[in-house]
């Protein structure tokens, strides 16, 4: 991986979005502007009480996608990150530091809305659209 990906994952404003399962396979997708890179093999989100959460409580994998139109559909630029759950935290260090990031940057009301922290393991990335094409080449 690289930190081309990592420039282009963390850039502000872009908003993606973060589909998961849960154990009967029923699939969501939501809308996020919050997931980040810490490294280049970790992503960390907050999250309220929602669906993605009771998801990833129950499945470990997600998908994040964002995406920037073009002119044509061959000129969009996005990748899709897939990714793997290694924490999952309601309290402590993790979910503090994300609160905190939160506040400083939407307010104590929108950190106290967070009711847990993510951290992912990247276990695959592939383009946005994929016709043989590395994803370096889609962002």
């Amino acid at each position: 991986m690289s930190s081309k990906l990592m420039e282009y994952f963390n850039k502000s404003p872009r908003i993606g979005t973060l589909s998961t399962a849960g154990k009967d396979g029923k699939v969501d997708s939501a809308v996020f502007g919050s997931p980040h890179m810490i490294d280049e093999k970790t992503v960390v989100i907050g999250l309220g009480k929602n669906r993605t959460l009771a998801n990833l409580q129950e499945n470990p994998y997600a998908v994040f996608l964002i995406m920037e139109p073009g002119e044509t559909i061959t000129d969009w630029k996005g990748v899709r990150v897939y990714l793997k759950r290694t924490d999952l935290a309601t309290s402590g260090p993790l979910l503090d530091g994300l609160k905190s990031q939160l506040a400083r940057v939407a307010g104590e009301a929108a950190a106290n809305m967070m009711d847990a922290a993510v951290k992912f393991e990247i276990i695959e990335i592939r383009p946005l659209i994929d016709m043989g094409q590395g994803w370096e080449q889609s962002i």
